[in-house]
């Protein structure tokens, strides 16, 4: 590892991987150690390149090509296919075409026309499309270019005197060039400066951020860092405390309580800001965030909006704060202060885009803000899911950031609103978002699973979250629950971002411990989810018990009552406390999904108290449906028996199953074994002959969650293989 010590960024570079490796490939293993760290740029933004020889595919004569971050990519997770590849000589002859178009200038379409000439430069058919930020690359006469959005850097350069600031702190190595929109025209302003200034290392773009360059990847990599290093010092010899933002206005509400409004109000919260599509919230409440947000310039500078392009195309040109005492206000108070600020910031929004809009500008998109602060309380970002969410709270974490250190060393200075709304709606944003790959059927929904911990609830987590549902894993085994969220972060990926400090940081899952029977136990599990997504829009109930008659054929008075309050009362506790949720939320389109059984209509001898309990969910299912209608549907799946992969079939019980109904076994046989011959049993009662899975189960669940059978409620929906006593009569 390299001896270089940094205090404020980290020198992760190692010779003796880096040597190992590929031009291409040491531009990728470059990306991802300055895209690892926060402190040098957010996820998603900055962008690097080298040029490098290659032999021309057709003509075999060796040429010298751009690599750089393709469009829409991540620097810490990137990988080869991420970067576009084009002919450097076709790139800067672009020059001569962009000269051609008449008018230029940031308020024509210019930028637009050469952003599709890109792919006219591709070499080697690269697919990858390239970004917007490739003239400040491609015009910069130097062959590994670092462009960065650190927070200290960006501080300086969103400072209202930048230029004496920059002069102060890098002397005549680091240039400043005031705010120019990322294009062609911003890449050939960085020519003309390194012509004039050959011998300067890089420059600091106003309000934007770091651009730098060498001839050696590690010494543009440690160049990087170095700029870092020196306005973070500069910074923090200036910081003064809480006082860099005026001092604490407001008293914070300790952890407890702070959690407890944060239930109360989000699903109501999530309800108003969904009214176009469903969001997603990610909470943070740690002390560095309420040290701000509590401040007595929090009003004024969050008023401001942010700096850098990058952060307000996610967190909008400003967050909505509000104007709430946590010691002498209630949450009534917080609501209403809440529903008339977002009245308010929908109409400000809607004055800013009216305007701002030029001709060609998009439709204004969601007039609710994505970043809710709250003194005493913390913020709340939203998203299209968990990911983005967080991301949106990292980026507004770093708005923060440069916030505090121009406040520090000058004053804070945001973009005009004008060129803040050119970029949020830029055409080449919104064909970004265009590129971008459909939502899956349940993306954006939060469904909790009770019973998620094994058999078909669990089979039933995964195939929802295979559909893009956030899952709360809901088990009286947390532990299990906890595998099965576990699972799904594995299959599906947490996402881009990284949760920071404080930062609600879970995934597209959670999993949390239960008792079904118990109210208490169940609206802490709810307030859990609450807290991790903002509210929940659906939910299965998958618990459930088998009473076991004892060796006289008999049911003790207390398993009946066992088996009935978790098959029945169970149910009916999970959905009254979902009421309070959904009645809050008032978004249409929920679900609630009881796990009934063919049993339910089926009598037979040795299983009275089940059946009887699965006859009153089937009843329940339609009782429901009477008192949630018109926003719930509520629906039941009735399987047959499953086996296979079933927590009420342990080897005990697979034997008796055997014994009972004179199937043939062997002590000496394997568990799956015995269930597969148990199953194939089952199944031969029906009129399919094929055994009933938990995969089964959860397929039709999916269906009555989904919009393809929205028409349907009060219904049971029996996966049975064709079990002909279980017929409709």
């Amino acid at each position: 590892m390299s001896e270089r010590s940094f205090q404020f960024v980290q020198d992760l570079w190692d010779d003796a991987q880096a040597d190992l490796l590929s031009p291409v490939d040491r531009l990728v293993y470059r990306s991802n150690l300055l895209g690892a760290d926060g402190r040098i740029t957010n996820t998603g933004g900055g962008n690097t390149s080298s040029k490098i020889m290659e032999r021309d595919p057709v003509t075999g004569d060796a040429v010298e090509t751009l690599w750089v971050k393709g469009s829409g990519g991540d620097l810490r997770t990137s990988t080869r296919e991420n970067f576009a590849s084009l002919y450097e000589s076709k790139v800067l002859a672009l020059k001569q075409v962009y000269e051609a178009i008449e008018p230029r200038g940031p308020e024509t379409d210019a930028e637009d026309q050469m952003a599709a000439m890109y792919a006219h430069c591709a070499f080697n058919l690269n697919p990858r499309a390239a970004s917007i930020d490739t003239p400040l690359h491609a015009f910069v006469p130097k062959k590994f270019i670092d462009h960065m959005h650190p927070n200290a850097v960006i501080a300086v350069a969103a400072s209202r005197n930048a230029d004496q600031l920059t002069r102060e702190i890098y002397g005549d190595d680091i240039l400043h060039t005031p705010w120019r929109r990322p294009g062609l025209e911003l890449g050939l302003k960085l020519r003309e400066i390194h012509r004039e200034r050959p011998d300067a290392k890089g420059v600091l773009l106003g309000q934007h951020g770091l651009i730098n360059w060498a001839d050696d990847d590690k010494e543009c990599y440690h160049l990087t860092l170095d700029i870092i290093e020196k306005a973070a010092w500069y910074i923090e010899a200036r910081d003064r405390g809480e006082r860099t933002f005026g001092g604490a206005k407001y008293e914070s509400l300790d952890a407890e309580r702070r959690a407890a409004v944060f239930a109360q109000i989000l699903p109501w919260l999530r309800g108003q800001v969904s009214q176009n599509k469903r969001l997603v919230a990610a909470v943070q409440d740690d002390d560095q965030i309420l040290r701000f947000i509590s401040s007595h310039d929090a009003p004024r500078l969050s008023a401001l909006g942010a700096s850098c392009p990058d952060h307000f195309l996610r967190t909008k040109i400003k967050p909505l704060y509000v104007a709430w005492d946590p010691q002498t206000q209630d949450a009534a108070a917080l609501k209403a202060s809440l529903a008339a600020g977002l009245a308010q910031y929908r109409r400000d929004y809607s004055a800013y885009y009216q305007a701002c809009k030029r001709p060609d500008s998009p439709a204004m998109r969601d007039p609710n803000p994505t970043v809710i602060l709250i003194p005493g309380l913390g913020m709340i970002a939203w998203g299209k899911d968990k990911s983005e969410a967080r991301v949106t709270a990292e980026f507004y974490n770093c708005a923060v950031e440069v916030m505090r250190g121009a406040e520090a060393i000058d004053e804070y200075v945001a973009l005009p609103a004008q060129e803040a709304f050119d970029i949020e709606y830029w055409l080449m944003e919104e064909a970004k978002l265009r590129r971008m790959p459909p939502e899956k059927e349940l993306a954006r929904q939060v469904i909790a699973v009770v019973g998620a911990g094994s058999g078909i609830g669990r089979e039933v987590a995964y195939r929802l979250a295979s559909e893009g549902a956030h899952i709360v894993a809901i088990d009286r085994d947390a532990q299990a629950a906890r595998a099965t969220s576990e699972a799904i972060v594995a299959q599906v990926g947490m996402g881009v971002g990284v949760a920071g400090s404080g930062i609600s940081g879970c995934g597209p899952a959670i999993g949390l411990g239960a008792d079904i029977t118990d109210r208490a136990s169940i609206r802490a599990a709810l307030d859990t989810a609450i807290l991790a997504y903002g509210g929940v829009d659906s939910v299965v109930v998958t618990a459930g018990i088998v009473a076991a008659p004892d060796a006289s054929g008999h049911i003790p008075d207390e398993m009946w009552a066992r088996t009935f309050a978790v098959n029945v009362t169970g149910s009916y506790l999970v959905a009254d406390e979902m009421r309070r949720i959904w009645d809050a939320q008032d978004l249409s389109g929920g679900s609630l999904v009881l796990m009934t059984s063919v049993n339910g209509v089926v009598a037979k001898r040795g299983s009275f108290a089940y059946d009887a309990s699965k006859a009153a969910a089937n009843h329940l299912v339609r009782e429901l449906a009477m008192e949630l209608a018109p926003r719930i549907r509520v629906n039941g799946v009735a399987p047959a028996t499953v086996v296979q992969g079933s927590a009420m079939f342990p080897r005990d019980r697979v034997i008796a199953s055997l014994i009972k109904y004179g199937v043939g076994y062997s002590e000496e046989e394997a568990d799956e074994t015995l269930r597969d011959r148990l199953a194939q049993f089952y199944a031969d009662r029906t009129l399919l002959k094929e055994p009933i899975t938990a995969a089964d189960q959860a397929e039709a669940v999916f269906l009555l969650l989904s919009r393809r059978l929205a028409k349907t409620t009060g219904q049971i929906l029996s996966i049975d293989g064709g079990l002909h006593e279980a017929f409709l009569r």
